[in-house]
């Protein structure tokens, strides 16, 4: 049977602590497109890469158009699954985009030295992340590869990625950038979400 022109879908990818649930707050930024949410079970990249390559190929099956939203963690997890060539657009909330810097920053944040982890292999931290020898080499030999149409909404707060940093991403992988003062990695506050869904709704009457 022959899909439906405007037959699209909306994928959320979670971020670290989140839920797919959390995917209803876009039913009304989306009214006109269905809305998923997913519940990766791992977060190994190496093994949750395989859960949303899975779950983008079922919605192949029943949509023309797939929309992805994904939130901090979720954004790297999905670059990571290289569906960008499935994928019509994304919204990238807070995004992690350059993993390899992160972990290299949470090293220096814990005092750990590139050696210490290749011996220890698993090092815990004070701030709640364990640092991982395995996840630093994956990282480093499976480079992002993204060629969708993506908008980034990223907070000047964000105390897990530099502004440099994302720039340095929307330049290469020609992305827009749209950036809220004093935006926290977390956009949780009313002024916060209210930002967050005013761009969403700007971005989507433009297309």
């Amino acid at each position: 049977m022959e899909l439906s022109i405007d037959k699209s879908v909306v994928l959320y990818i979670h971020g670290k602590g989140g839920n797919a649930g959390e995917s209803d707050h876009y039913k009304n930024l989306f009214p006109n497109c269905d809305v998923e949410g997913l519940d990766y079970q791992s977060n190994e990249p190496w093994e949750n890469r395989l859960e949303i390559i899975s779950k983008i190929n079922e919605l192949e099956t029943n949509y023309n158009k797939i929309i992805l939203v994904a939130n901090s963690i979720g954004a790297y997890y999905s670059m990571n699954a290289q569906i960008s060539s499935k994928i019509d657009r994304a919204y990238f909330i807070s995004p992690i985009v350059d993993m390899e810097k992160l972990i290299k920053d949470m090293m220096l944040w814990a005092n750990v030295s590139e050696t210490e982890l290749q011996e220890k292999q698993v090092i815990e931290t004070d701030f709640g992340e364990n640092l991982s020898w395995e996840y630093l080499c994956y990282v480093r030999n499976h480079p992002v590869q993204w060629n969708a149409s993506t908008f980034i909404l990223y907070g000047t707060s964000d105390n897990l990625t530099a502004k440099e940093t994302v720039e340095i991403f929307a330049t290469k992988w020609k992305a827009k950038v749209t950036t809220m003062e004093d935006g926290e990695h977390w956009f949780h506050t009313v002024g916060q979400m209210e930002f967050l869904d005013n761009w969403v709704v700007e971005n989507e009457h433009q297309l």
